[in-house]
Order: structure tokens, then sequence, then C-alpha cells
């Protein structure tokens, strides 16, 4: 009865991360290229290795690491050329103003007052030969990464990945950190989309439902705790009277 004590407990620990996770994902649904956050369990894991809980498991939180889920998402056409959107793999890479390289999936840029295509923010947009400067002329963007300005060909974005994009960290609403030591490689599958913008992996009464199930799978939990601790009580004052 302990155990089951520990394992309700145990349960409910999930419960309460998903609620955060799931309410941060339905927070940046319309955050372009934003990337929905997923929460896997110790009970999941041990399932995929086919391992049995041990004794440990009783008494240690649930909830193991949030992933994130990469899964491209629906293209929204908006009709202004100095918004791209990534038809397959890859990121455009951005330069902070620390210097710092960063990678995004939101392809909602501007021009800054130099004439450099920048991201919301003040974050330059990097082509092949670093920042891009477009002035004020017509934008055209070729499906492989050319852009012209009037015509004139002034650089080229090419996406890039990593061998595993779960190495990569979030430090925004839809921007990534590159680890040292992971390898950035140029992308081979892609289309870039003139006029698009790639919108957020997130469906919003899906979120909803799965926080109703988190709750009342917490809500469950809690009943489990409150039932097993009147059992005890009962069972301590029957032997307390027999003493």
């Amino acid at each position: 009865m302990i155990k089951g004590l520990y394992s309700s407990a145990s349960g409910m620990l999930p419960s309460v991360k998903r609620q955060e996770v799931l309410a941060n994902n339905i927070s940046n649904a319309s955050t372009p290229g934003y990337k929905k956050d997923r929460l896997f369990t110790t009970e999941l894991t041990r399932a995929e290795k086919k391992q049995l809980p041990t004794q440990s498991d009783w008494v240690n939180p649930m909830a193991n690491d949030i992933f994130v889920d990469f899964e491209q998402a629906n293209f929204d056409r908006t009709g202004n050329p100095l918004d791209m959107a990534i038809d397959g793999e890859g990121f455009f890479t951005l330069q902070l103003e620390d210097g710092q390289q960063v990678l995004t999936r939101s392809g909602s840029f501007t021009v800054d007052e130099s004439g450099y295509l920048s991201f919301p923010g003040g974050a330059l947009v990097m082509g092949e030969g670093g920042p891009i400067q477009v002035g004020d002329g017509k934008i055209s963007v070729g499906q492989t990464g050319e852009i012209e300005s009037d015509g004139l060909a002034v650089g080229r974005i090419v996406p890039v990945t990593v061998d595993d994009l779960q190495k990569l960290e979030k430090i925004g609403s839809s921007l990534y950190a590159v680890p040292e030591g992971v390898q950035l490689t140029s992308s081979r599958n892609f289309a870039l989309q003139q006029g698009f913008v790639e919108s957020a992996n997130v469906d919003i009464v899906r979120e909803m439902i799965d926080m109703i199930i988190s709750f009342r799978e917490f809500e469950a939990n809690a009943k489990s705790i409150q039932a097993q601790d009147q059992s005890l009580d009962n069972l301590f004052r029957r032997v307390g009277g027999n003493g």
C-alpha cells in the first residue's frame, strides 16, 4: 500500500509538468516557426526498452525529458516579399548583436536601417558570405536561396541543420542555440518559398484536449492517494483498538 502511495504521488508530477508544457505550446500557437514541446515519462521510456520498474521508481518522479517536435507545419501566405519559409529540412541562421549565431524556422524578416536583411529584434540573417545587404530595392528570392535586389544578386541563403535536432537548445519562442561541439551542415532537401511564413506546429484543440486528459490523470491519482490514506487510517485504528 505504501508503494501505491508513492506510485500515485509520482504519477501526479508528470501531469503538473505536462500542463506547463501544454500551456507554453498554446501561448506560442501564433508564433511563426514555433515547434511544440512534448514530454516523455519514465513509464514510456521503459516500455520502449522493455524494462520493468525498479524499486527506486516508486520514490522518484516519473517525468523524464522534454523534447521538441520538429514536424513541419503549414505555410501561411502573407504576400510580403521579405517573408520566407523553408519547405523541407533546415533552419535559417541568424547573428545576434553579441555575435552569437542561432537558428530559427521563422522567416518573418525585415530590412534594418543599414539595408541588411534582419530578424525582428535586430539579429542579422546570414547568407553564404555573411549578412545580406538588400538595400531598399525590390526583393526576389529563388527556391534554392538566391536573393536579388532590383535584379542584382546580393546573396544566397542556404538552410543548415544538425545530425541530432534534439541537441539544439531553445533560447526563445522560435530561436535555437547550437551547443559547442555540434556541427552544422548545409541542408540538401529544401526549397525556399517567398511570401510565406511557417506557422507554429501547434493544434490548439489537441493541446486543450491533452490538458484535460492530464488534469484527469492528476485528479485520479489524487483521489487514489486519498483512498489509500483512508485505508491506512482505518487499518491503524483497528490495530490500535485491538491492542
